[in-house]
């Protein structure tokens, strides 16, 4: 069994948490951390043909626009009040009028909300449901991942990313990727959970977060700043996703096997959120990346 690094390829690493997978098939992980790079990275690693079992699932919602629980219900009101903040976040003071490539674009909700303001938009999607669902809302195809290589360089202002860096495998070929296909002073932005925040250790093994193994990956800002220092991207601005600490808290809550895991999940996101105003350790946060010529 592998345990090099998902980026530098070092096996000098340590145990950093033993976990299951709470979410679906109750199997035994655990997370790494890289001594060197200081990546957090799930292992085993599932095999390419065998890492979509993990996301079969009706409650996997980014790949779902029904709303059947409770959670899928609070998920859905959430996402689309996140919306327009990830969009303002993206665009910064940017005209609205950009190229767009939204790289796990789920069921095409950002994408759809950015066609509306004026945005010329390409989505990229694994997951075939979540593709059909998006090329029906967004009344255009949405391409496979595989298809990201044949797209032309230097071709998009911005590049977005939401919850989606986690689970890729392959960090150098995807950050090549994103160099190749980003204009000079373009935007990167990538959303993802953190580690380091208050709920991430109250919950520690039973945070939702980390989400093993469809998250391969596990981030900090201390390690995007030590991926992202060897390629072209300068790191511009760090934003809060201030929602993301009740969803998850509240599914926390539930892997812990409490009740009332709504309420308890509201009071600990609200205590996450707090305690990051003042360590600015929010439950996920939003790196803004700039390319340099």
């Amino acid at each position: 069994m592998s345990k090099k690094c998902l980026w530098c390829n070092s096996e000098n690493n340590h145990q950093f948490l033993q976990l299951k997978d709470y979410f679906l098939t109750q199997e035994d992980f655990e997370i790494l951390e890289c001594n060197d790079c200081k990546l957090l990275f799930t292992t085993p690693c599932p095999a390419p043909d065998k890492i979509g079992d993990y996301y079969k699932s009706e409650e996997y919602l980014s790949h779902n626009d029904e709303k059947r629980s409770l959670f899928a219900r609070i998920y859905n009101i959430v996402k689309k009040t996140n919306i327009k903040n990830k969009f303002n976040i993206a665009v910064g003071s940017q005209q609205s009028a950009v190229k767009i490539l939204d790289i796990g674009c789920g069921v095409g909700d950002f994408l759809n909300y950015a066609k509306e303001k004026g945005c010329d938009i390409i989505g990229i999607e694994p997951n075939d449901d979540a593709r059909k669902i998006a090329e029906k809302k967004l009344n255009t195809e949405v391409l496979s991942p595989a298809d990201l290589k044949n797209l032309p360089d230097n071709s998009f202002d911005i590049i977005t990313m939401w919850h989606v860096l986690e689970h890729v495998a392959d960090l150098k070929t995807e950050i090549h990727h994103l160099q190749r296909l980003l204009k000079n002073d373009g935007r990167l932005i990538l959303a993802l959970p953190n580690y380091k925040s208050y709920d991430a250790e109250y919950y520690k093994d039973k945070w939702a977060a980390y989400d093993v193994p469809r998250h391969l990956n596990h981030f900090s800002r201390t390690s995007i700043e030590n991926i992202f220092k060897e390629t072209q991207f300068q790191l511009a601005d760090i934003k809060p996703l201030k929602w993301d600490s009740f969803y998850i808290s509240m599914l926390s809550e539930q892997y812990l096997g409490n009740g009332n895991s709504f309420i308890k999940g509201a009071i600990i996101g609200w205590k996450s959120n707090r305690k990051a105003k003042k360590s600015g350790e929010y439950s996920s946060l939003v790196y803004i990346l700039i390319k340099n010529a």
